[in-house]
């Protein structure tokens, strides 16, 4: 963690320090030259530069150990260091979008010198490779702020090349495009924030695990021989890299608890090992064992649940003879309400098995079903 922490922090000063020189530079020439174009970029230079500052304390604060009042510890805070800069990056590109309409209504006469020129064209190959290295660095820590800044450093390329090809277009022809360069600039700001702030509400929300990692973790547990399957796996994220997750275990109902016990207990361990996923809770289901009436049972029941394509797994199943029960678990696409999926089985179940208690607990498509 203190690897990312310095990866991130080093990063980002660097991209303070070159958005910093870039804005200054761009400043003067917008100033000289009467481009609002060029100004606007400048502008949007120090936005980059305050967004890897609140980088840096969002990392800082996120880094905090944990205590009693947050015992999961201060990682989310970065979800909220990234709400902030996109809020920046949105308010930069409304004020920019303001001040080039109006330079369209009353335009001013651009006067770019051969100086301004070589500037600009620096700025653009500084931003690409600066662009370049930290979404690199950022893919490599699975810091999303970093590759967000980097993503966004490499399209400030993009929009620094449209302003030279103004100003050149200028030169050569007299046609003034300044303004109308600085509106799309704009837009293309204000877009970036809100995919930025959409991202990371996303983030804050909670969004669907990513599906190799779930099926990772399935496949681990399903590796002992004695889970039949793996259930009902939930994640949650308190932080880029601080995941903690819980799971249903199918397991054969001659277990004793102590056996249960021990294969928890390495399960949570081997879990983390090869995942990094911390498996703080894990539930089970009882399967029977050595009874061909329950077996046929099961088949009957999975074809009958599995007639509906919203049904999407069926789990967790077990009978009992004597008190003539029978349970399981189904997971039910979002195409249907899971009280109406529940009243068609129900209504089903209950004519092929009049004597039996059935009990039928729904469950959604939380991680991938496979």
């Amino acid at each position: 963690m203190m690897n990312r922490d310095k990866v991130i922090i080093q990063t980002s000063i660097l991209g303070i320090c070159t958005n910093v020189f870039l804005a200054a530079f761009k400043a003067v020439i917008g100033v000289l030259s009467h481009s609002i174009a060029v100004t606007l970029d400048a502008v949007n230079n120090l936005s980059d530069a305050l967004s890897s500052i609140i980088t840096i304390i969002g990392t800082k604060l996120a880094g905090k150990l944990p205590d009693k009042k947050h015992p999961l510890g201060y990682g989310r805070i970065e979800y909220l260091s990234a709400m902030i800069v996109s809020g920046i990056v949105l308010y930069a590109g409304i004020t920019s979008f303001v001040e080039s309409v109006k330079k369209i209504i009353q335009p001013e006469k651009a006067d770019y010198s051969v100086l301004s020129l070589i500037i600009i064209a620096v700025a653009v190959g500084v931003k690409l490779v600066l662009g370049r290295y930290v979404k690199a660095q950022g893919e490599k820590v699975h810091s999303g702020s970093l590759i967000a800044s980097g993503s966004d450093a490499l399209f400030d390329a993009i929009l620094s090349a449209s302003v030279l090809a103004s100003a050149l277009l200028y030169l050569v022809t007299g046609l003034s495009l300044e303004a109308v360069v600085g509106v799309i600039i704009s837009v293309v700001i204000i877009k970036s924030g809100i995919e930025m702030m959409i991202d990371t509400l996303n983030d804050i929300l909670g969004m669907r695990p990513d599906k190799e990692t779930t099926l990772k973790i399935k496949a681990l547990l399903s590796e002992e021989p004695e889970v039949r399957g793996a259930y009902d796996l939930v994640i949650y994220n308190f932080g880029p890299n601080k995941n903690l997750a819980s799971v249903h275990l199918e397991l054969p109902d001659t277990m004793t608890v102590d056996q249960v016990d021990q294969l928890t207990r390495k399960l949570e361990s081997k879990v983390y090992k090869e995942a990094g996923i911390i498996l703080t809770g894990v539930g089970v289901y009882s399967y029977n064992t050595k009874d061909e009436e329950i077996a046929a049972m099961q088949k009957q029941i999975t074809e009958i649940v599995f007639s509906h394509d919203w049904a999407l797994q069926m789990h967790g199943f077990y009978v009992d003879k004597q008190k003539k029960e029978l349970r399981f678990d189904v997971v039910m696409s979002f195409d249907i309400k899971p009280k109406e999926g529940l009243s068609i089985l129900y209504q089903e179940l209950s004519k092929a098995y009049p004597d039996y208690t059935i009990h039928i607990a729904p469950d959604v498509d939380i991680s991938d079903i496979e």
